[in-house]
């Protein structure tokens, strides 16, 4: 990896603080707003989500909230057997199963006052376009690197970062 400039140093480290509040906070109040309505972190996620969108396949819900499928499959196997949510085959397409909230589940999610990110939004509205533009390439970018050393690491996982 090559040194940072020292010019830079303070900037970066000001940038991987506010990565790691932002993360932390976020996690803070949806382990708050879960608590309170007896669920768990992920619960509260699928449930919030299900309350904005209708009804999303395993597959779908997976690639919202970042988790592998089976992952996915036991927070739902929980909320199933807890009343939460229901899985409906597809109409349009019968190897579909959907997943839906129930009215039990509905009504907790509209008890929470808001989702974690609800407060991203809000703020990320206070942005002009273009600063939303370049906050999104700019986050693409550094993505794209993050997965680069990740596969690499991942390829060289005694010998240390190599060199890049």
């Amino acid at each position: 990896m090559s040194p940072l400039e020292p010019e830079l140093k303070d900037d970066v480290e000001e940038i991987i603080e506010t990565i790691i509040y932002l993360y932390t906070e976020s996690r803070r109040l949806t382990k708050e707003l879960a608590r309170r309505a007896q669920l768990t972190g992920p619960q509260l996620t699928v449930v919030k989500i299900l309350e904005s969108i209708d009804d999303l396949s395993l597959s779908e819900l997976s690639e919202r909230i970042r988790a592998q499928n089976s992952t996915v499959t036991g927070i739902i196997d929980r909320m199933e057997r807890e009343g939460l949510v229901v899985r409906e085959r597809s109409t349009e397409d019968r190897r579909v199963v959907k997943i839906r909230l129930t009215p039990k589940g509905a009504d907790i999610a509209a008890a929470i006052p808001v989702e974690p990110m609800e407060m991203f939004r809000a703020a990320l509205a206070s942005l002009t376009k273009d600063e939303v533009r370049d906050l999104l390439r700019i986050l693409g970018k550094l993505s794209k690197k993050v997965k680069t050393i990740i596969k690499r690491d991942a390829a060289h996982p005694r010998g240390g970062a190599a060199e890049e």
